[in-house]
């Protein structure tokens, strides 16, 4: 594996898991798509680091279980958003 997909799935695995985010913040933040940041993570990473890798999955899992809620949320504020205008 190169050098720098290395170090970018260290970085990114450091990133979320000091700032918490989901796989679609930062990809957002080191300017890759959410694939990567998702194949970095979960692919890459093990065969580097996979006490860190093993960090990350328990962020991703907790991500993964709320994300049903996270939608709702933001359904919600559309439609009172909405309202709000008319």
């Amino acid at each position: 594996m190169k050098e720098y997909i290395e170090k970018r799935a260290i970085t990114i695995a450091t990133y979320i898991i000091e700032n918490n985010t989901t796989v679609r913040q930062a990809a957002k933040k080191f300017g890759v798509s959410k694939s990567t940041v998702h194949k970095d993570v979960s692919e890459r990473l093990l065969m580097i680091d996979p006490a860190l890798a093993n960090m990350v999955r328990k962020i991703l899992d907790v991500n993964k279980s709320e994300r049903h809620i996270r939608g709702g949320m933001a359904t919600k504020e559309k439609y009172n958003h909405i309202k709000e205008s008319t």
